[in-house]
């Protein structure tokens, strides 16, 4: 159980990783005139297609789900999904990124008071001063400096936290009865549905059809920082708690910040290496006690 556990941490940190490259594959298409609905679409639709071809050429009884189960997904699909990109665009678009971003990572908190109601996941102290350490190295690694946040980008803000954190939970309920890839593929497949009368399609091909670059972006974006991430963080669930996961998670705005100053030249400052540092310490501080509990329970 102790190698599994690990196994977890490790796809949960790559799942964050994977995400924290986003930006990497979004400039380029917002570059090519799509807008964030599209782009959602594009990399929604990249992992249903390619999730279902690769079950059905697997194992096609994956694909089969009981109609009585179908909230699970709707609630991954249309909850964690479109909500959560819903919310987290419109706050983008009345605030700064780096604000947004820090509204978003409220989501450990709705994670860790839903998994505590739902599934009686104890909040240690070690929990919560990984948690606190992780909220600080986010507003210091994204830059945010405070200032006045209206109520409509609270509340969209807020939102976003919801609806990211909604996923941890459907998907712990979820693991219960199907596999990763039956849930990843239904979660996807019902958020295509649901954006497909906002997308705009004939815009969409025609924006990667004419454009090499934005066409790669795209297949980057949903292949590396989509199919894959969600995979490994569903995966990552079976054995590491919601509320650990979602921590653990704050490695994503760590990702980004690195990957800002590597790929896109961004100035380092103080501020942001310290914001990393206080990421990665709440990393390491989260494992810690892990480790030696179960240490314990072996011995036992």
């Amino acid at each position: 159980m102790k190698r599994k556990k690990i196994i977890s941490v490790i796809l949960i940190l790559l799942a964050a990783s994977g995400w924290g490259m986003i930006g990497v594959f979004t400039r380029p298409l917002s570059g090519a005139g799509l807008n964030v609905i599209q782009i959602t679409f594009i990399r929604s639709i990249i992992v249903a297609v390619g999730m279902g071809l690769f079950l059905l050429f697997r194992d096609a009884s994956l694909l089969r789900i009981k109609v009585k189960d179908i909230w699970m997904f709707l609630g991954t699909g249309l909850v964690s999904i479109l909500f959560f990109n819903a919310c987290y665009f419109l706050t983008i678009e009345h605030t700064t990124l780096a604000a947004a971003s820090v509204l978003l990572y409220t989501a450990p908190c709705f994670v860790m008071l839903m998994s505590a109601c739902f599934f009686r996941e104890k909040i240690t102290l070690q929990k919560l001063a990984a948690l606190v350490l992780a909220f600080a190295g986010c507003i210091l690694a994204s830059g945010f400096a405070g200032g006045d946040i209206g109520t409509l980008v609270l509340l969209t803000g807020i939102g976003a936290g919801l609806g990211y954190a909604s996923y941890s939970i459907f998907v712990k309920v979820a693991l219960k009865k199907y596999q990763t890839f039956t849930i990843v593929f239904y979660t996807f497949a019902i958020a295509v549905i649901g954006l497909l009368p906002f997308c705009q399609i004939t815009v969409i091909v025609s924006g990667l059809a004419n454009d090499f670059n934005s066409l790669a972006a795209g297949l980057g974006l949903g292949v590396l920082s989509t199919l894959i991430p969600y995979i490994f963080y569903t995966g990552g669930l079976t054995y590491v708690e919601a509320g650990t996961a979602s921590v653990l998670a704050f490695a994503e705005p760590m990702v980004a910040a690195v990957a800002g100053i590597i790929i896109f030249e961004e100035p380092l400052y103080p501020r942001n290496a310290a914001g990393i540092l206080l990421i990665f310490l709440a990393i390491v501080l989260l494992n810690i006690p892990v480790e030696r509990r179960e240490s314990g329970e072996t011995g036992g």
